[in-house]
């Protein structure tokens, strides 16, 4: 009976679990962390917490009707780069919280440099913060690309609670920094750039930028697949996500919008990278297009749609004799399992044996990257034209989706895509059935299968002459 009597209660604090990647708690052990799926992570460290629930408490504001919210404090601010503008939908809202992401040396920091200082002015001070480079190094970019402003002001920090202090000496309208993944706090284990700083560290800034009205702008790395480095809730807790895409050899950059809360996520921004900085592109067209005087085997041009944007490119090919067994297939620009297929297709459908025994290369000008279906045609034209040495017509684009059957689909947007090749001087199209309207003066010519298409070729032939 006594030894009953000074038996203690079972304890009822169960061991807990967390991942050392993210933070993640969990009351069991798991192999894989259900935050950030990574494997062997999850260990145990302590207690479980207590469930707790959470009182009502005083309110910030009182709750009002929807009308009566004054909606002048979101309406969007310039930075001053118009192709920027397009794609945040009008500008920066103060408050914002954005996201740019792309892979090393596309251009992110040289972009967001210029941003800085031609959104600063005497009542909107601008503040740059830099974790990855010295204010030196920032200095000299921004004398190269004429960045330099009275009212721009550069920090170079890594810790988060002196970039808070910058914020309350500097009182800034805009914050850039360059990256989220090199600055850290002090409250939180892990080094710069793990999943519980990258929380901790975007938690805060968009704390501040709420309060003070600021609009922000992250630098956010890539992993090596181009996903977004970091916990994926930072994608949910930033305002707009943008996609800063480009090959580091071509002139061209792309930015992306994945996600904006304050406007549409169709519309793309084109700029150019060169020696004085980066600039945008009103009209990119021209970087896509070779211009001669006489039309060459192989070529042929296309619209197609970045978001709602047309553009008009240019697709080549050339087809090589080969005496190897297996003959090469080369892309550059486009997927190679779209030109296996329009090889297939030119190959049964269009009758042309002899290309499936050649070398054969298929590349696009300037950079640019064709995805959407629309490119087919114009791909199995390029085809075509070169296996027979023939040119296709001057001034010809074409546009269409072509299917194993060898039929041309249609596709969305045709008549943006045929204005845009009018207002650039093309006269000739080939373009699915039913295009709907056509610009005025534009001959244009409805296909409905590979052959249709070849039909435009001056000389029909199985194979080279």
């Amino acid at each position: 009976m006594n030894g009953m009597a000074t038996r203690k209660p079972a304890s009822k604090d169960r061991p807990s679990y967390r991942c050392t990647e993210c933070g993640w708690t969990t009351v069991k052990w798991l192999g894989r962390c259900g935050e950030c799926q990574a494997w062997g992570t999850v260990e145990e460290f302590g207690g479980a917490p207590a469930v707790r629930t959470t009182a009502p408490g005083r309110v910030t504001a009182a709750a009002r009707p929807i009308a009566q919210v004054d909606g002048t404090q979101a309406t969007a601010r310039s930075t001053g780069v118009p192709e920027l503008d397009r794609v945040l939908g009008g500008g920066l809202v103060p408050g914002a919280v954005v996201l740019l992401a792309g892979e090393p040396g596309v251009g992110k920091s040289t972009l967001l440099l210029d941003v800085a200082a031609k959104a600063s002015g005497p009542q909107t001070p601008t503040l740059y913060v830099t974790g990855e480079e010295s204010a030196s190094q920032v200095r000299l970019r921004a004398d190269r690309i004429g960045a330099l402003a009275d009212h721009l002001y550069l920090a170079a920090e890594t810790d988060l609670s002196a970039v808070l202090g910058h914020l309350d000496d500097v009182k800034p309208s805009l914050l850039v920094l360059d990256s989220v993944q090199t600055v850290a706090s002090p409250e939180i284990d892990g080094a710069p750039g793990g999943m519980a700083q990258v929380r901790e560290v975007a938690g805060a800034l968009i704390r501040a930028s709420k309060e003070r009205g600021m609009a922000t702008l992250l630098v956010g790395h890539v992993t090596k697949d181009g996903a977004i480095a970091g916990p994926r809730l930072l994608e949910h807790l930033v305002d707009v996500v943008l996609s800063f895409e480009g090959d580091r050899h071509a002139r061209l950059r792309l930015i992306r919008g994945v996600k904006n809360r304050y406007g549409a996520t169709e519309e793309v921004g084109c700029f150019e990278l060169h020696d004085e900085g980066i600039t945008g592109l009103a009209d990119p067209s021209g970087l896509f297009l070779t211009r001669r005087d006489e039309p060459v085997p192989g070529t042929c041009l296309t619209v197609t749609l970045e978001g709602r944007r047309p553009l008009v490119a240019e697709v080549q090919a050339l087809t090589v004799d080969t005496q190897i067994p297996s003959p090469r297939r080369t892309t550059s620009g486009l997927e190679n399992s779209r030109v296996s297929m329009m090889l297939a297709v030119l190959e049964q459908r269009g009758r042309i044996k002899a290309i499936g025994k050649q070398d054969i290369y298929t590349a696009t000008v300037g950079g640019v990257r064709l995805t959407e279906p629309a490119a087919d045609l114009a791909v199995a034209l390029a085809l075509a034209s070169a296996a027979i040495d023939t040119p296709l017509p001057k001034n010809l684009v074409a546009v269409g989706e072509v299917g194993l059957a060898g039929e041309v689909r249609r596709v969305t947007g045709v008549q943006r895509r045929l204005s845009e090749a009018h207002r650039l001087g093309f006269t000739h199209a080939l373009v699915p059935p039913d295009p709907g309207k056509i610009p005025a003066g534009m001959r244009v010519t409805e296909v409905s299968d590979v052959s249709d298409a070849l039909r435009a070729l001056p000389r029909r032939s199985t194979g080279r002459p």
